[in-house]
């Protein structure tokens, strides 16, 4: 069926209107700060970012395909669960974590690791398993969400990897050529045209339905999971707080954004800006679309979003929610090769090959590289049931260990990086072996018992082999004043 010359017109000019946008503010303001390093504006966008900018790129490099096509296609109200916790994730970050990447000067997420440990090769483990996460989950999800959308809402018979080919390149350009500085204006501009048709596309699927939700089955409008549900109640009271505290505390693509401003200060406001649209905005756009599908097609899955959306709105409209959509995609995309390329050069890079690498060129490599592996991952994620619950389940294997390593980091003082490796590496193969081997209990709960493995392995590492006494002496007491090392 081909595309409405109509829809593909909206599309196309909107998202070149969003690109010359672009374009024209991060222009103006690098002639502003002409003295600007190259590596801070790369990978800090020249510490320049204002709130509101901090606030709309948050928002958008989270709010992308997995999100609205996962989280939608599991049509049911209790996956809203994942954003209302968010909020608290977003909390902790502007009021405990943040401060702490301000006084150690960091730009790295990981560069607080050596800095607290004393030793670059825990930050070079982390950093790694991060790459590990971005090159192999969330770049190749994205794209396959996004894709997915697309083939959906337009009905066309164009394979997935043509249209993940086109979001690959578009996305890579920008990561490319503009830094950060670009993927977060870019993410502040599509954030309001999503945030905006989203809201209308909430509003005309409940109006196709005559907001008359009877005979949609009560287990897919309560927010009280049983044992067989994708989120239980009582995953509520152990993994799910620490999933948060991971993804917005110490993810390189997510927190990078809040300490790309001026000040500790004008970044907090950002956060708490985008904790508030987190609250109030995003959780009817993840799953009422879902729950409307379920009663106008049934059990469709992932494909739900796409399909209410291509039936609700008017033709005009709907190519300017594809373009909304294809901006989510891209600054995802865009967002996880910056942080990769920051990953990589001050973690790797720079310590172990070359001190003073050409930045734009390893920006091009890496960038090229990632994102050549994440399209030929997204046939991988095609077969999956639901791409929101597969990634997080995934992700799992990281995110844990990696965060017990930031827990040990923050709250305790001599206790060794080597004890924490062991922690590390141990806990992947728990995760592991609760994954794919004996699986006891829901993957939430089963996080929750990783981290807190990882966290009492560490300790007691450190004391019995590697004979430090680990002391409690928290760098993230608010108003404390730690040395930096």
């Amino acid at each position: 069926m081909p595309v409405d010359p109509l829809q593909l017109a909206i599309f196309i000019a909107i998202t070149v209107l969003i690109a010359g946008l672009t374009y024209r503010r991060v222009t103006q303001d690098t002639a502003n700060h002409p003295a600007i390093a190259d590596r801070r504006e790369v990978f800090l966008a020249g510490r320049g970012l204002g709130w509101m900018v901090v606030a709309g790129s948050i928002t958008l490099t989270n709010l992308s395909t997995d999100q609205l096509v996962g989280m939608n296609g599991n049509q049911m109200l209790l996956l809203v669960w994942w954003e209302l916790s968010a909020v608290v994730g977003l909390f902790i970050l502007a009021k405990v974590i943040l401060p702490v990447y301000y006084r150690y000067e960091c730009t790295t997420t990981t560069e607080l690791l050596e800095k607290r440990y004393g030793d670059i090769k825990i930050r070079t483990l982390i950093g790694t398993l991060f790459l590990l996460g971005n090159l192999f989950i969330f770049i190749p999800v994205t794209l396959y969400g996004g894709s997915l959308f697309m083939q959906s809402m337009f009905n066309v018979d164009l394979p997935l990897m043509v249209i993940a080919v086109g979001f690959a390149v578009v996305g890579s350009a920008y990561a490319v050529l503009g830094g950060l500085r670009a993927v977060a204006i870019s993410d502040a501009y599509s954030g309001v045209l999503l945030l905006s048709l989203g809201l209308a596309v909430v509003v005309l699927a409940l109006a196709s339905i005559d907001f008359d939700l009877s005979g949609i089955p009560a287990e897919r409008l309560t927010l009280i999971g049983d044992n067989d549900s994708p989120i239980p109640w009582h995953t509520l009271l152990t993994g799910m707080l620490f999933i948060q505290i991971f993804y917005w505390g110490t993810n390189q693509t997510i927190t990078q954004r809040a300490m790309a401003s001026p000040t500790v200060e004008e970044g907090q406001k950002g956060v708490l800006a985008a904790a508030i649209i987190r609250l109030l905005i995003i959780p009817p756009l993840v799953v009422i679309p879902g729950i409307v599908s379920y009663k106008l097609y049934g059990d469709i899955g992932d494909a739900a979003f796409g399909r209410v959306v291509g039936d609700v709105l008017p033709l005009w409209l709907s190519g300017a929610f594809a373009a909304a959509i294809a901006a989510a995609v891209l600054t995802t995309v865009n967002s996880v090769l910056n942080a990769s390329t920051a990953l990589y050069v001050c973690d790797i890079h720079e310590p172990y090959i070359h001190k003073e690498p050409d930045l734009r060129r390893l920006n091009l490599l890496i960038s090229v590289s990632f994102i050549t592996i994440g399209v030929l991952m997204v046939p991988v994620y095609a077969t999956a049931d639901s791409i929101i619950n597969l990634v997080q389940e995934l992700y799992g294997l990281l995110s844990m260990p990696i965060l017990s390593a930031f827990i040990v980091g923050l709250l305790f003082r001599d206790v060794t990086q080597g004890a924490a490796i062991v922690a590390v590496v141990l806990g992947v193969l728990l995760y592991g072996f609760f994954s794919f081997v004996w699986a006891p209990f829901h993957y939430i709960h089963m996080m929750f018992i990783t981290v807190i493995f990882c966290v009492a392995t560490a300790l007691m590492v450190s004391r019995f082999i590697f004979g430090t006494s680990p002391r409690f002496a928290p760098a993230i007491a608010l108003g404390a004043r730690e040395p930096q090392i």
